[in-house]
């Protein structure tokens, strides 16, 4: 009879090794998360002196490129553009604040655009956020258009970073904006003051270029490498350089206004903000859960059936009579373990939805910024985006009445940059 039983283990112990098999199949549609590629507890890096004013550089950071949502529809849960293009604001300011403590900088702007005037320029594209990873490429330049990094930082937060969060200091990500502001820190570090002092003069006169091309534009040329340097200054009391620098100061003033509107749109974020990444965060987590339970009830389940179905094929009717009540039970039990696996896959959904609904609150809070900047002659409303581009083209026409030059056309320098850098 042993014998004869043999053919019937081998078929359940076949089914066993297949089981790894199922269990990807079951689970190809779940959600992974990359790997945390930035250590815990990290310290931001601290200036160890005063810098003067000729040592320190001016930060312009872009908003990020909100990127794209992810196509799976679980992992897109509770997601939407609207809160990526919130976060494209949210993300920049909290870095500025960041970089801001470290002493190593000047002053540390969000811009809505490229910053053809700024000494160092950072671009950031938001890849995943979804209250659990935050992963964002960073790229720097200097105005030499020299590259300081490109580079993608990821971390995925642990439960309690999400309720030991502070404004300015303290995010849920905050050992990623500690990462990124060290790698700017230690490249800052690393220049001479000579490199510092070139940074500032290539700034000025691309700056100077974008409102007088014909004026200053030949003090500026554009290496086969795509680095600007400087052929020539202009002198000291140059009445052109004077009236750049007047008209560069205007310019200034609006973006520390805007950035002015960006602190308060920041500061009205922050509550819902973490809250929707903490609530969301734990909906996730609680999901996980119960998919993970409800799989293995669904597996133990069809393990059981189909082990009740291979005792009944060793066709021994001694077998069959001794073990009628067990298959009836492993059948039963089965069915039973495969039905409450449905039902927790129903309590999955029922989070979900409130993912969902979590997603849609947000968004409803982070309403587009708007700005209103009264001239003397003239009224910027709309975005921050919208106002920017339109002061960068009255400043330029103004400057072109004031100097009676024609005014410039977009590029500002001859270039052959095809690489997309500023």
């Amino acid at each position: 009879m042993s014998h004869k039983f043999l053919p019937s283990c081998t078929s359940i112990f076949s089914f066993s090794a297949l089981f790894p098999v199922f269990t990807l199949f079951l689970l190809g549609g779940c959600a992974t998360m990359p790997a945390t590629n930035v250590a815990d507890g990290v310290a931001p890096i601290l200036a160890q002196r005063e810098f003067s004013e000729n040592e320190l550089l001016n930060v312009s950071i872009k908003i990020f490129e909100p990127g794209e949502l992810p196509t799976d529809q679980e992992e897109q849960s509770g997601l939407s553009l609207e809160i990526r293009e919130a976060e494209a604001r949210f993300v920049p300011i909290h870095l500025k604040y960041t970089m801001q403590r470290t002493g190593y900088w000047g002053a540390v702007r969000v811009v809505p655009d490229d910053d053809v005037g700024t000494e160092v320029l950072i671009r950031g594209t938001i890849h995943q956020s979804d209250g659990e990873t935050l992963s964002l490429t960073i790229e720097a330049f200097d105005a030499r258009n020299i590259m300081w990094l490109r580079k993608t930082y990821t971390e995925t937060a642990k439960p309690d970073e999400h309720h030991h969060t502070e404004p300015e200091k303290q995010d849920t990500f905050q050992d990623l904006f500690n990462t990124i502001a060290n790698d700017l820190a230690m490249y800052r570090a690393r220049l001479s003051p000579a490199e510092i002092r070139e940074i500032k003069q290539v700034a000025e006169l691309r700056y100077g270029a974008s409102m007088a091309p014909d004026a200053l534009g030949s003090y500026l040329y554009l290496n086969p490498n795509n680095r600007y340097q400087v052929v020539r200054l202009p002198d000291r009391d140059d009445p052109m350089l004077a009236r750049i620098r007047a008209v560069h100061s205007r310019d200034d003033m609006l973006v520390d206004s805007i950035n002015g509107h960006y602190d308060l749109y920041y500061r009205e974020m922050w509550e819902p903000y973490n809250n929707w990444r903490s609530f969301r965060s734990e909906e996730v987590s609680a999901m996980r859960k119960l998919e993970a339970e409800a799989l293995s009830r669904q597996l133990l389940g069809i393990a059981s059936i189909i082990g009740a179905i291979a005792i009944s094929a060793a066709g021994d009717n001694d077998l069959l009579y001794q073990t009628a009540d067990l298959r009836t039970l492993m059948v039963y039990g089965g069915a039973a373990a495969i039905y409450s696996g449905v039902q927790k896959r129903e309590e999955t959904e029922m989070n979900k939805v409130a993912i969902k609904e979590l997603g849609e609150s947000f968004s409803s809070e982070a309403k587009p910024l708007v700005l209103d900047v009264e001239g003397e002659t003239v009224r910027l409303t709309g975005s921050a985006e919208q106002q920017y581009t339109t002061w960068r083209r009255l400043l330029k026409q103004l400057y072109a009445k004031e100097t009676g030059l024609p005014l410039p056309e977009e590029p500002v320098v001859p270039t052959n940059d095809k690489t997309g850098n500023p």
